[in-house]
Formats: C-alpha cells, structure tokens, sequence
C-alpha cells in the first residue's frame, strides 16, 4: 500500500500502520527479508529471541535488568504495549523517542519499495534498524506470534528461548500443543543454545530441535530451579547457584521463567560474560508492569494482569490463591474476540465474587454479551462498554480489605491503571 501522504508523527503513522493487513496475518518472512537486506541492518551483537505463549515479557524483562547490571549496551523489542507503542523499542532501559521512532519508520518506507509490510513487521524493522544504529552488545527479540514464521525470526537468533507452549492463538498455530509446539520451535537455530523451559515438552519442540541440529537444554532434563521459602537454588551444567533471589513479580510460575533465564545466561557466558553479583541484581531488580502486579488503592487491593489465555488464567487463579483476602473480589474483563472465554473465565469462576465485563473500544474485542453468557446462571454480573467506568463501579463497590481483580487484553489493564491513577497516560 502507498503511503497516502507525508507522515509527521507517530500517531500519523501508527493510524496509517492499523490500516495495512487488517484482515489477514500474512505469515511468511520472504518479504521482510528482502526489506532487510535493503535496511542498515547489522548483526555484530548477540541476539537472543524469546517465544513461548505465555512468559516471554517476563523472560525479557529478567534477561535485560541482568545484562544491563552486567553494564552490557541491551536493545529490547517486545508486544504488545501498555500505554504507548515507543514502549515495544528500549536501549539500555529507555523507550525510543517519537523522533527516532518517525525516522526508523520513514526508512523503511523509504527501502521497502513496492513491497507491502504489516503493521508488526514495521515494528520490528524500526527495532533493529534503531538497535543497529546504537551498536549494542546484545538484542533482546520477543516472538509476537508463534514463533517459525513471526517477524523476529527473520533474525537468526544467537541463542533462543522458549518460555511455555499452551494453547492460544488456534486459527495461525494449530489447535493442539504439538501443533503450536512446532511453531515456537522454529526461533531454534543449527548449533545453537536453544533453552526450553516448559517441563511438559511436547515431542514437537524436541523432534524439531534435533531436525535442525540446535543445542537444546530442558528444564528438568539439563538445568533445573529448587524453590525455597525465600530463594531458590538453580542447578545447570556448572553446578548449583544457592540463594538466588525469587521474582518480584508474578507467582510461582515466574521461578521457571528466572531458570530459563539463567541458562540463557550460562549459555552465552563467552560471548556475554556476566558475574555472580551481576545475576543476582539482575534477578532482584527486574520489573515488568502487570504480572499479577497488586497495588493498594484506598485499603483496596487491586491485581493487574494481562493473563488473556486459559494457561495464564490458571496460574493467576493459583497466584489469588496463594493471597487469600478477607473481603470479596471483583473481576473486570475484556479480552479479544478469538480467545477462549470459557477457559480465561472458568479458573477464576472459584475465586471472584462479582464480574465486571467491559470492551477495549478494538472491534476484535469479544462483547459484554458473549462473556456474560459464558457465566453461570447464578453468577452477578454487570457490564460497561467504557472502561473508566467499570474501574469507577468497582471503587464505588468496594471497600477496605476487598479486592478488584482487573485481567485479560493488554488494551484493558493499561488503560485501567491509568483510570485508577496508578500511571499517566502521557508520561
């Protein structure tokens, strides 16, 4: 598509980006690649890529706080975004100005020709194009997609890692988890450290990893985590490291994702050397915004999530679980359209009092209707299309020692901190 005129801001170009693709994902990389080439694009830095279907944004987050307290120079590439799409791009832990992002994204119109990007693979072109220009030591890539035809895997990747494989995402990876499996395998390379940190490894990843002659190490099988009361203890090819400090973010489930981490890490302990004091800081320090994130607002305890598949549900459900409160809980929804609604909602079903559904303003949101009717009969429910005042209803319903639970589409619990006052949506 041509651009239809000149482009000054990032909102120009991101309302322009929406446009392109919107009705079907074009999952091929000979397009990009051919873009690329054309791009001052370099590779003399580590590259790291990230997949999994859940915990990739927390694998991401641990990996760049340990090798920036390494004093490594850390290019990030993530999605989705919170607030503001510069949050996707950071070097050495701050987002890309909207200058920079305007010039990366008149580039690679510029080099692309008559050849038609989607609005991720604009992104992910503007990453590397602005990480190359900053010649960092090491890039951190996180899989948007599945894995083998996602845009980052037009890069081959130095080392991979593989964070979960469940079930999310059917219509483009497959309806069963050796299905989606094979796609996350694909980031894997020949000869490369390939970390696994799913303990119930479909046969997919295995087969593929031995297919393409990737270094794989499995959680359980080559490297492990032992969980302590307050720190846990990892195990992996150089012995054991005691008393590492535990994530301060998320639930038990973040104990594995630190492991895989540290066995990236050990993996790649030549080319980015990291110290003991280096990994324990990076560990303790590392911060990602809405992983079962608690904040007490007015004696009430509000829980941020951005849990939108049945497998992220369950471990927030168990997280809920683990920090039981004496009042009652109430659950704000949305989510989009495709996901599963009975298998985000069911998890919590047990653990919330009333729901609150409401709608992102994304055609692809699911309706208030279709989550309502998910419900059990004798289940309360109310619904708002705006999501300022389903976060309002839930501060007029609840007081000290109750909770509200505020979970699902990213393009929610962003736009629900800011409505509660926790983050400014300019900042």
């Amino acid at each position: 598509m041509k651009l239809p005129s000149k482009l000054s801001t990032v909102a120009e170009w991101l309302q322009w980006l929406e446009t392109l693709h919107s009705k079907k994902i074009d999952m091929s990389l000979g397009r990009l690649k051919a873009v690329i080439k054309m791009l001052p694009i370099c590779s003399e830095h580590t590259t790291i890529t990230v997949g999994g279907t859940n915990g990739k944004g927390s694998c991401i987050a641990l990996l760049e706080s340990i090798y920036l307290h390494a004093g490594f120079r850390v290019g990030v590439y993530t999605s989705p975004h919170l607030w503001h799409f510069n949050e996707r791009i950071r070097f050495n832990g701050s987002n890309i100005s909207d200058a920079d992002l305007v010039d990366m994204f008149v580039a690679i119109d510029n080099a692309r020709t008559d050849i038609t990007l989607s609005y991720f693979e604009y992104a992910t072109l503007a990453a590397l194009v602005y990480f190359s220009s900053l010649k960092p030591d090491v890039v951190l890539l996180e899989v948007g997609l599945g894995g083998r035809l996602d845009a980052v895997n037009a890069v081959d990747a130095d080392v991979s890692l593989i964070a979960s494989v469940a079930i999310d995402h059917e219509e483009w990876l497959g309806k069963t988890r050796e299905e989606i499996g094979y796609e996350k395998a694909g980031i894997m390379r020949v000869n490369k450290p390939g970390i696994v940190a799913e303990r119930d490894c479909p046969k997919s990843v295995i087969n593929y990893a031995q297919k393409v002659g990737a270094l794989m190490k499995r959680v359980g099988h080559h490297y492990d985590c032992i969980p302590g009361e307050v720190t846990w203890n990892y195990e992996g090819a150089n012995g054991v490291m005691e008393e590492l400090p535990i994530p301060n973010f998320g639930g038990n489930e973040q104990l594995t994702n630190a492991a895989g981490c540290v066995a990236v890490v050990e993996a790649s302990q030549s080319q980015l050397p990291v110290s003991h004091d280096a990994l324990v800081m990076g560990l303790k320090n590392a911060q990602i915004k809405a992983r079962s994130e608690s904040r007490k607002i007015n004696g009430v305890i509000w829980v941020f999530d951005v849990a939108h598949n049945p497998a992220a549900a369950e471990a927030l459900s168990n997280f809920l679980e683990n920090h039981p409160i004496k009042g009652k809980t109430i659950a704000i929804l949305a989510v989009m359209a495709d996901k599963d609604l009975k298998g985000i909602l069911e998890p919590m079903l047990s653990k919330v009092d009333e729901w609150i559904f409401t709608h992102t303003g994304d055609e692809r949101c699911a309706t208030t209707e279709s989550m309502q009717d998910v419900l059990p009969h004798n289940v309360s429910s109310t619904s708002f299309m705006n999501i300022n005042m389903a976060c309002e209803w839930a501060r007029n319903q609840t007081s000290e020692g109750d909770r509200v639970l505020v979970y699902g589409s990213f393009y929610l619990v962003g736009p629900a901190m800011t409505a509660v006052g926790l983050y400014s949506s300019s900042s």
